[in-house]
């Protein structure tokens, strides 16, 4: 959240950042002129908690039973720490794909292929606003308080959802600090050995979480010898979802299940060519027994599909104006 912790050599990815500030502010100033009402005084702009709602696009005019719909998508107590920033993926993934639930209209991305290759993006997954829910708990991956998914698509052949905007996730194991408490227990330091006096060679595995139980099934991976760096520390979040989509069950696991999507943001460095985000996508792709368990798409292909065929153009024109996509 806090960009001034920015390395400084990374030129690429600070402009990129400052533009999407400027843009934000240029927002903030034609669509919310009465500043202090509606935001904290922070850089990127953030919403007062009594007005985080104000981050969600809705259709203007919008009647009170769409808006009910469109937020009950995402309980309050789902939002992220940072959900009222306007740098939210979170909120960014409720505009775009909650709306298209809510109006009837996700069933148009059955016709967008990936960036990768001529496969469908979603494949042969059944697509409709009563399959789609945001947020799913994982409860079967063994974890003491187990994650949630972006969006997952429900039914015989499962997608799981990737949202990225500015941001780009990895394993916490290794920025654990000592002043927490399960640091001694827990911390890792990036690879996959026995370190500290543990037994198995994963921090989480150690505390019963199951990914290990069944990476080897889908990956390239092995858990007999030791891998440095990690193969999870980078790619932690693209792995879970591939695992979330994958895993229906203790020791049901298959390709066939279904696959894992990453939604990105083609203007950010970190998933342009070299950047961690690109680097953690082709790892793991590159890792998979099967690659196409693991897509990619653009932002700005889903804009040009939905703008191509004249879907919700409200919605396209906020989007342009508040996110530039």
């Amino acid at each position: 959240m806090n960009w001034r912790s920015l390395p400084e050599d990374d030129s690429r990815t600070a402009e990129y950042k400052k533009k999407l500030v400027r843009r934000f502010l240029t927002y903030q100033r034609e669509f919310f002129p009465e500043f202090e009402e509606y935001f904290e005084r922070r850089i990127p702009p953030v919403f007062h908690s009594r007005k985080e709602d104000h981050n969600v696009l809705l259709r203007p005019s919008s009647t009170r039973e769409e808006t009910t719909r469109l937020l009950e998508l995402l309980p309050r107590n789902e939002r992220h720490k940072w959900f009222r920033s306007m740098n939210s993926s979170q909120a960014l993934a409720q505009s775009v794909l909650g709306n298209l639930a809510v109006h009837d209209e996700l069933h148009c991305l059955t016709e967008i292929t990936d960036d990768d290759s001529e496969e469908l993006l979603f494949g042969d997954a059944e697509l409709s606003s009563g399959h789609f829910v945001m947020e799913r708990k994982v409860t079967y991956l063994g974890e003491p308080r187990p994650t949630s998914l972006d969006g997952f698509i429900l039914g015989r052949y499962q997608v799981a959802i990737e949202c990225k905007f500015s941001e780009v996730g990895s394993c916490s194991r290794p920025r654990l600090k000592p002043s927490e408490s399960n640091y001694e227990a827990e911390f890792c330091n990036g690879t996959f050995t026995k370190q500290r006096g543990r037994t198995e060679r994963c921090a989480l595995t150690q505390i019963g979480v199951l990914y290990w139980n069944y990476v080897p099934q889908l990956f390239t991976w092995g858990t007999a010898t030791d891998l440095n760096p990690c193969p999870l520390y980078r790619n932690y979040q693209l792995v879970r979802n591939v695992l979330a989509a994958c895993v229906r069950s203790y020791c049901n696991v298959s390709a066939a299940n279904g696959h894992a999507i990453l939604v990105y943001d083609e203007r950010n460095p970190a998933f342009q060519k070299g950047g961690d985000g690109f680097v953690a996508f082709e790892e793991t792709r590159g890792a998979l027994k099967i690659p196409s368990v693991l897509r990619k798409c653009s932002w700005q292909r889903i804009m040009r599909h939905l703008r191509t065929n004249m879907i919700l153009p409200w919605l396209t024109e906020q989007l342009e104006l508040k996110y530039g996509l």
